[in-house]
């Protein structure tokens, strides 16, 4: 039944490549792949593939690439593979006649421990809201966003030096694992679905602006830490310091008998820049100024004055 089942994957960044790669590396018959339309990047504005669109191709899988996935056109091609499975990472929302396609279903990777952290950005909210476990969920879609019957769960730890880059790159490759054991046991009939409970989760994972990754000096020292690696190294924390944003990639938290209004910073020019907070100091560790490279406190001083 495993090499049988006929599945179509639909992904789009760096983060669906290795549950593609697993699937293609245990000989499992990825028959299509979804992904986005090439899109012009840098200076150059030179068309560029997705890194799901690069890695069907090294595999010789066909690419579809869709602007419209209600299209008559579109809905017709994707019929025509007979999938009996479809698997989801990191992909964008699908309508009904999509996801509802195949005979067994469509499954999503989701990197968080479902019902928490629905939404955009679950990696990035696990750390800034201090949590010290996250994990991945495969789930059945549904037509409401992340709600869908649960099948596996994985566990992962945060650390507490963590950055959303660094479990990020764990999750990625956990998450790959479980959707290898998610294709696994519906294709051996060993699973069980479980329905997630009814209702908004109570801790959200919404879509992240530059506007709200400003750095609020008015929290705790330790919200403020959790803020700054939760966004780090992308879309990065930032705040004015003398008129001038900077992105804040690292802080720190540090003692400083010196008395100042949450915001305000004091510096010796040379090693370190302190911000007071709600309730102490966090050191400025790594920061970019506007149009220059990311850059250790010392290093930016030896170019820069505040």
């Amino acid at each position: 039944m495993m090499a049988d089942l006929r599945i179509i994957f639909m992904g789009t960044p760096e983060f669906a490549v290795p549950s593609l790669e697993m699937l293609v590396a245990n000989k499992l018959n990825v028959v299509a792949v979804i992904t986005a339309p090439d899109k012009p990047q840098g200076r150059g504005q030179k068309i560029v593939h997705s890194p799901v669109k690069a890695c069907a191709l090294q595999h010789n899988i066909p690419v579809l690439q869709p602007t419209n996935l209600k299209s008559p056109e579109f809905l017709e091609e994707l019929k025509s593979y007979n999938a009996q499975l479809q698997v989801v990472v990191a992909f964008r929302m699908l309508p009904q006649s999509v996801w509802d396609m195949p005979e067994i279903g469509t499954f999503n990777l989701h990197a968080s421990l479902l019902p928490d952290y629905r939404g955009a950005a679950p990696i990035n909210w696990a750390i800034i809201n201090g949590e010290k476990e996250t994990g991945v969920t495969t789930f059945f879609l549904e037509q409401e966003i992340d709600t869908g019957s649960i099948i596996f769960q994985e566990k992962e730890p945060i650390d507490a030096n963590d950055t959303a880059g660094s479990l990020y790159e764990r999750l990625m490759n956990r998450g790959a694992a479980l959707v290898l054991k998610t294709v696994t046991g519906i294709a051996a009939g060993k699973y069980q679905s479980t329905p997630q409970p009814k209702g908004a989760a109570s801790k959200p994972a919404p879509k992240i602006f530059k506007e709200t990754c400003e750095i609020n000096w008015n929290q705790t020292s330790e919200q403020v830490r959790n803020f700054v690696r939760g966004l780090s190294p992308y879309p990065a924390a930032w705040a004015t310091i003398e008129g001038k944003t900077y992105k804040i990639f690292k802080v720190s938290i540090v003692s400083d008998n010196e008395k100042k209004s949450a915001g305000e910073y004091t510096t010796d020019h040379k090693r370190y820049l302190y911000f007071k907070t709600e309730d102490g100091w966090v050191s400025v560790d790594e920061l970019q100024p506007e149009g220059k490279r990311k850059m250790g406190i010392e290093d930016f001083f030896r170019g820069n004055r505040l």
